[in-house]
């Protein structure tokens, strides 16, 4: 499922127009994305929980050359799904 298709399956589900669908998409994404840079944890009961995780830097190899390169550390988000979501996907 697309963005597109999200926003269409939403706008039925809640009897408001795609255009005004979007907008709150929109509006929840930038709302997590934001908070997310801000270091804060977002929890959706149900559904899950997404956090920021600082990755170490790490050893590795490029795949083309085999020459050995040193990985920096990066941040990334993590999402571990809430329980109400992993009994609707079993």
């Amino acid at each position: 499922m697309n963005k597109a298709q999200l926003i269409e399956k939403v706008a039925d589900e809640v009897g408001l127009t795609k255009k005004d669908t979007r907008k709150v998409v929109d509006a929840v994404t930038q709302t997590i994305a934001e908070a997310l840079s801000g270091g804060e944890k977002i929890t959706l009961v149900n559904f899950g929980t997404f956090r920021v995780r600082n990755r170490k830097s790490r050893k590795g190899r490029n795949p083309q050359t085999g020459e050995k390169i040193q990985i920096p550390a990066k941040k990334v988000v993590k999402f571990e799904t809430g329980k109400g979501l992993r009994e609707v996907v079993k």
